[in-house]
């Protein structure tokens, strides 16, 4: 589809990023319903979500911070979790770099899984969009998506802040990990980080400060990568292989 205007780029964007409010509505309801179980009231919930804006890092900061631990560890852990996101800036850079500072400002805001995966698709798709089109399609991908997930942080913390102690709603929160995790197993790479990150995990809980988070994630993720070179290495002497009998 060429997109003539910024405007219609823009609403394109706000478009196909609309079934993602089926996903990152919940997860905000939930995660204002643990943030008032925390202990956080709703103007502290919202600029939770307002100053971070990162889901996965917003509930590993949520958990670190009920177990008080060291806000260097909380702040650590939290950063941790979103390397990705230093990945996927980098991927839009080629597409955005050259966008005034201010909008590349806005933008970094603003990259989570859904902008970039919907705005990398269609910057691929559709190499003839100019950089002030791309943008806008990006600013499109979160029209819904940014606002939602706040009235979600809201809802959930008013919700949330009525529900008796009682309930143990904390137990919710490694379920949202679980569900969150479980889509993203798509490769034997992500399967070995997976149960490496679990093998070290339990001796890790040893450790002071919740440690054992940071190590057993830096565990998982040196692991993976491991696994993905071997894999290749071992595809590569398999195409040699066929190549050499043929």
């Amino acid at each position: 589809m060429a997109f003539t205007t910024t405007k219609s780029a823009f609403w394109r964007g706000v478009r196909d990023s609309a079934p993602f409010l089926l996903v990152s509505g919940p997860f905000g309801l939930l995660f204002g319903v643990l943030a008032a179980e925390a202990g956080l009231n709703v103007p502290e919930a919202f600029t939770f979500s307002l100053a971070v804006f990162a889901g996965s890092a917003q509930f590993t900061a949520l958990q670190l911070l009920q177990e008080n631990t060291p806000l260097m560890i909380v702040l650590v852990s939290a950063l941790a979790v979103n390397l990705r996101v230093a990945m996927y800036s980098a991927s839009l850079t080629p597409y955005l770099g050259d966008a005034p500072l201010w909008q590349r400002a806005c933008a970094a805001y603003l990259v989570v899984d859904q902008s970039y995966a919907l705005s990398v698709v269609k910057f691929e798709t559709e190499p003839d969009m100019t950089v002030p089109q791309r943008m806008a399609y990006f600013f499109g991908t979160n029209g819904l998506v940014a606002p939602g997930w706040m009235i979600a942080t809201i809802t959930g913390a008013l919700v949330g802040a009525q529900i008796p102690e009682s309930w143990g709603l904390d137990f919710v929160l490694p379920l949202a990990f679980l569900a969150m995790i479980g889509p993203m197993l798509r490769t034997p790479a992500h399967l070995v980080a997976c149960f490496v990150a679990i093998a070290v995990s339990l001796p890790a809980t040893l450790l002071p400060y919740n440690l054992g988070l940071i190590v057993a994630g830096l565990a998982g993720m040196m692991a993976g990568a491991q696994a993905e070179l071997w894999l290749e290495r071992a595809a590569a002497r398999q195409t040699a292989k066929r190549e050499r009998q043929s």
